[in-house]
């Protein structure tokens, strides 16, 4: 399955350059947690201060799952407090949510 999400980093060039330097090589526990939950691929675009995101899932994965499990795991609740210094919600999310699903459109 394919999702894309989309976020906002806080509009500031040196706190987006900060951003991706950490995802140049993101940590190994961070990748782990990542594809343990049934994430087979995961790509981040961004243009100005918005963030695209593209994950290939299989049959396995769940947003349920991957939310309970990145609570009880203390190396992903400390990579999300420092991800979330640079990071800005969407003007339409609820309070505590970050990355948004997005609706898909059109398909060719």
């Amino acid at each position: 399955m394919r999702y894309c999400l989309a976020l906002d980093l806080k509009d500031d060039p040196a706190l987006i350059a900060e951003y991706e330097g950490y995802h140049k090589k993101i940590r190994p526990e961070i990748e782990a947690s990542i594809r343990e939950s049934g994430i087979t691929e995961m790509e981040i675009y961004r243009i100005g201060n918005r963030l695209f995101m593209i994950m290939e899932t299989d049959e396995t994965f769940s947003f349920e799952a991957k939310s309970a499990a990145d609570a009880a795991n203390p190396k992903v609740q400390e990579w999300e407090a420092l991800m979330s210094t640079y990071q800005q919600t969407l003007p339409m999310a609820k309070p505590g949510e970050k990355w948004l699903l997005m609706d898909p459109l059109f398909k060719m």
